[in-house]
């Protein structure tokens, strides 16, 4: 069984550096600033579609936004973004081509003419990139909401439009301002044989579909005094807002999947998306948990949290279940209250109340995440408080020093797959029933793995099974667990035991007659700390595993399996 173990562990890493020497495909994006990525400042409410695209695209995508505001087909070219551009293009790579909004200004230095100098600029795009082996992908112009015969329409993209609060009637059909500039990237995708993704057309149905008042959702519409930026308000028909940006990135990419199905095996949805850098929904974790809809039946809410390390105190409540974080690589969850830290009240916080994140919604799932308390050296300092039903961690790290992980609900079923634990003292507790597998369990200093608070009657505690068990270098007198409560239970199953397992491999704390009353078992574990003579004589070497298949611990009354339905749980729409 060790050397299955051993093949596993073989082919898992082969895997794993196999797809991390995957090249990276880079998506340039060169456009106006309908596709643009925006400043944040003052609370700025525009986005782009293309600041937003980065969402949508798995880390094998990379997203490199190069178009600009205001800018045409003719000035990106005359300025040298388009030679900055190219400069950077290798095999593979992808440009996203969509000008227009600009083209039709009436400026010298942006004007260009449908049927000439601008289809020249596209086959010059098309061109340049091909020589490069690049692939090039055209659009053509997102629509204006233009529900009026406005003859300032295109003059209005550059200037400041305030709030008036006009009650002008507007009809229901969307009225076109690009023209002739709509079909020039058609004609030159059908000439030079490039795919070709009618934005207009996409977005035209959309808009027009919402409706007059309905479509200003989707557009820079704000109220006066409402946000720092536009203190006056803002009526802005052209430029998107962050729902817009969502909105028509979705069907854009969707288009793209159809087009360039090369791409389309990198697409990804999820219901939300967090991110820092404005290319999200939200700009942390908890806005985004308390967007999702209160019980939400039989639909999982998927968020993803782009990279970055976010320092909130974060609270899943009860009634947000089914919900997914799935995280970038080097997402970090992280807040640094600890128990002895005063409350608003000058109380102290107290174990429960230190916690960075708190879990009590059923069928919560997390993948790729690390949820840290940073308070250090400092006493209790949970990262990690879970409460609800059903919870699910995989590839996820939990850091911290004493009582790290917190495995809180009497009633709550945990399973935590090939994760990472560390921490000093009892750093992980609790009264659950908890399934660990293929985990490694870290040590920083002398102390206590686990400490269980089993409540009587219940079958199972902790279950550890085939993780392991390693320590910081000069840590040689760890325990594989304590009972904190009298009934406390705890078993490792094919394990591998650093030599900083103490001897004894289990203390009894305050437990009187800890024979009559605990369970700490072991079986077929291995390596310096695995050696049973030295062990606590009210400790348990299992002879077979009935009774303690993972199906088995984590089955309850409802037959949960995570193992075997995993995929059901955690599935992505594609």
């Amino acid at each position: 069984m060790k050397r299955n173990s051993f093949l596993i562990l073989i082919l898992f890493f082969t895997l794993t550096a196999f797809r991390a020497d995957r090249p990276v495909i880079t998506v340039f994006m060169i456009g106006d600033s309908t596709m643009a990525d925006k400043s944040l400042q003052g609370q700025n409410p525009e986005r782009g579609w293309g600041h937003v695209l980065p969402g949508f695209f798995t880390e094998e995508i990379r997203v490199d936004n190069h178009a600009q505001n205001g800018r045409s087909s003719k000035s990106f070219i005359d300025e040298g973004r388009w030679e900055n551009v190219i400069s950077q293009v290798k095999k593979g790579d992808y440009v996203f081509i969509q000008f227009g909004h600009n083209d039709e200004k009436p400026d010298e230095a942006r004007h260009t003419v449908p049927g000439g100098s601008f289809e020249d600029n596209l086959r010059r795009f098309v061109r340049e990139t091909r020589e490069k082996e690049g692939i090039p992908v055209l659009f053509n112009s997102i629509v204006r909401r233009n529900f009026v015969a406005n003859e300032n329409a295109v003059l209005e993209d550059d200037m400041q439009i305030e709030a008036t609060g006009s009650d002008t009637e507007e009809g229901l059909t969307l009225i076109d301002t690009h023209g002739a500039y709509l079909d020039a990237p058609r004609r030159v995708a059908e000439e030079l044989g490039v795919a070709f993704i009618d934005m207009n057309r996409i977005t035209h149905e959309l808009v027009e579909g919402m409706g007059p008042e309905e479509s200003k959702k989707l557009f820079v519409w704000v109220e006066p005094n409402t946000i720092p930026l536009y203190p006056k308000g803002k009526e802005d028909n052209t430029h998107l807002n962050v729902y817009g940006a969502r909105r028509i990135a979705r069907l854009a990419v969707e288009a793209i999947a159809e087009a360039v199905p090369e791409l389309g095996q990198y697409v990804q949805y999820y219901d939300y998306v967090v991110a820092q850098d404005g290319s999200g929904d939200f700009f942390t974790v908890q806005e985004a948990i308390n967007a999702v809809p209160d019980f939400r039946k039989n639909i999982r809410t998927r968020i993803l949290i782009r990279r970055g390390s976010y320092k909130e105190k974060i609270v899943i409540p009860e009634s947000k279940i089914n919900v997914s974080l799935i995280g970038e690589k080097g997402v970090v969850l992280t807040y640094d209250d600890y128990a002895n830290k005063k409350n608003v009240f000058g109380e102290p916080m107290g174990t429960s109340g230190s916690a960075s994140c708190y879990i009590y919604g059923p069928d919560f799932y997390a993948e790729n995440i690390t949820f840290e308390n940073s308070a250090g050296p400092v006493g209790q300092a949970v990262a990690c408080f879970v409460c609800g039903d059903r919870a699910y961690f995989r590839n996820c790290r939990f850091l911290g020093f004493q009582d790290t992980l917190y495995n809180y609900g009497k009633e709550s079923r945990q399973y935590y797959e090939d994760c990472y634990v560390e921490g000093t003292v009892d750093f992980i507790f609790g009264w659950s029933t908890v399934v660990f597998n293929r985990c490694t369990i870290h040590s920083k200093r002398n102390g206590f793995v686990a400490a269980p608070a089993t409540d009587p009657g219940k079958p199972y505690g902790y279950v550890f099974y085939e993780c392991k068990l390693a320590a910081d270098p000069g840590v040689e007198n760890v325990y594989l667990a304590r009972p904190w409560r009298t009934y406390g239970q705890a078993v490792y199953i094919r394990c591998e035991l650093g030599a900083h397992i103490a001897s004894a491999g289990w203390d009894p704390w305050a437990v009187k007659d800890p024979a009559k009353t605990t369970f700490l078992a072991e079986y077929e574990n291995f390596g310096p700390g695995a050696g049973t003579a030295g062990r606590a004589a009210y400790s348990h070497q299992l002879k077979d595993l009935k009774g303690y298949s993972i199906e088995e611990v984590l089955a309850g009354k409802d037959g949960w399996n995570p193992v075997k339905n995993g995929n059901e749980l955690v599935e992505v729409y594609r």
